[in-house]
């Protein structure tokens, strides 16, 4: 039976989210799509977490989803229900946290942005990431979700009238902050957060809560679903492909390093990228046929939706042929995701890096994949999960666009010929 409900916003965020709960041996399942979710996992599923794919909706719709899939597990006894939000505060922060609480019918829900592990910290009720203000950090930036505010109460204020109080972090005996609303606690460190969440739950306050893995990662052992016979890990193939779909600058530079140290990387270029059915054309199926070719003969191999001049070519082909910005992300992630369906079976194929929610998200439903077992993270923000398609399971590794140090991709490569 479902113990605990975790509804996020996109792909990644789900995985190294629900990721915490499975290296603990908690029985977990990612799922994506509204209809019917909660009566797909097996019994022996504890934690069952939603990929809403709200993260790109208008506040609304974003706010009818997550009432709708609250209400649902109010409704079958659920536990606890965690409302996943990205580490950068991307998406409708706002107005899903409003519909949580008005759904749950509860009172308060506390809420701990901060994921020390990969820099996001909250002081004072001001989001940082690597400590400087996340809206002025590349995430300011992000072209699709830009962060306009790095005071968390400013954010939320955008899209929901509920009342909003800041509070430091807790230790053992603080008193836990009164009043209705929304609670925004700090925290620079993961005993910040695990002590808040020790005093939380003394106090009978975590039915419902939001965060990121930094908070989630405290969850399993202080709610009592840890369990003390984790999973064993799969056996990892050596041969790396990395599928990038993400723009963020982080990305960007982690596949700029690779090539740098020798690693072969196909760049794609707008046509390939944009173009309705491009890959279904005769020019189309010899380029796939060209890729597939560098996929055998090269390890580690980078297929990158980021062409070679910063995007501006992408750019320049979307605006003469009408294309906005919300045609170039689905474009992309369509095109990406006909190319890993189309490779999974193949038997050069062994371990898959796939970074960006909208690429992952596109690729599972280019397969008809609608459930993925996470299993554990091989480094901080790097998910471990299988994927089963047509009779073939591969250990596929993801990321958000965001998390990684440069040499990621060859530390990687390394550690896989290590297993």
């Amino acid at each position: 039976m479902i113990s605990l409900l975790m509804i996020a916003d996109d792909f990644t965020g789900a995985l190294d989210t629900g990721v915490q709960f499975a290296a603990s041996g908690v029985e977990t399942r990612v799922v994506v799509g509204m209809d019917g979710v909660l009566s797909l996992p097996a019994p022996e599923v504890r934690v069952l977490v939603v990929d809403a794919e709200t993260r790109h909706m208008a506040p609304e719709a974003a706010c009818a989803v997550v009432e709708s899939l609250t209400r649902q597990a109010v409704d079958l006894g659920v536990q606890y229900i965690y409302k996943k939000t990205d580490s950068a505060l991307r998406g409708n922060i706002g107005a899903e946290l409003t519909a949580l609480l008005r759904a749950s019918g509860e009172k308060r829900l506390p809420f701990l942005p901060a994921y020390p592990q990969v820099g996001r910290t909250t002081v004072g009720g001001v989001h940082l990431v690597n400590g400087v203000p996340v809206a002025e950090s590349v995430f300011g930036q992000d072209p699709f979700e830009p962060v306009r505010h790095s005071a968390v109460a400013e954010l939320i204020a955008e899209q929901s009238g509920v009342p909003v109080h800041l509070s430091p972090a807790l230790g053992a005996g603080d008193p836990v902050p009164g009043g209705e609303g929304i609670l925004v606690f700090d925290g620079q460190t993961p005993e910040d957060l695990s002590s808040t969440a020790r005093r939380l739950l003394e106090d009978g306050g975590l039915h419902i809560m939001a965060g990121c893995a930094g908070f989630g990662a405290v969850l399993p052992a202080l709610l009592g679903l840890a369990s003390d016979s984790p999973k064993e890990a799969p056996q990892l193939s050596e041969r790396l492909l990395v599928v990038c779909g993400s723009v963020n600058p982080i990305s960007v530079a982690q596949m700029a390093a690779a090539e740098a140290a020798g690693v072969a990387r196909w760049q794609m270029t707008p046509e390939q990228k944009l173009q309705p059915d491009y890959w279904r054309t005769e020019k189309g199926q010899a380029e796939f046929a060209a890729i597939r070719e560098g996929v055998a003969r090269n390890n580690p191999y980078i297929i990158d939706t980021n062409d070679k001049e910063r995007n501006r070519l992408t750019d320049e082909y979307a605006a003469s042929h009408g294309i906005d910005i919300d045609g170039i992300r689905l474009g992309v992630s369509q095109s990406i995701g006909y190319l890993v369906g189309n490779l999974f079976t193949d038997p050069s194929v062994g371990t898959l890096l796939i970074t960006g929610g909208d690429t992952l998200l596109q690729c599972m439903e280019q397969m008809g994949v609608r459930e993925v077992e996470p299993v554990r993270e091989l480094t901080t923000g790097v998910v471990l999960s299988r994927v089963s398609y047509q009779g073939c399971t591969h250990c596929v590794l993801t990321k958000s666009g965001g998390f990684g140090k440069e040499t990621l991709v060859t530390d990687l490569a390394r550690q896989l010929a290590r297993c």
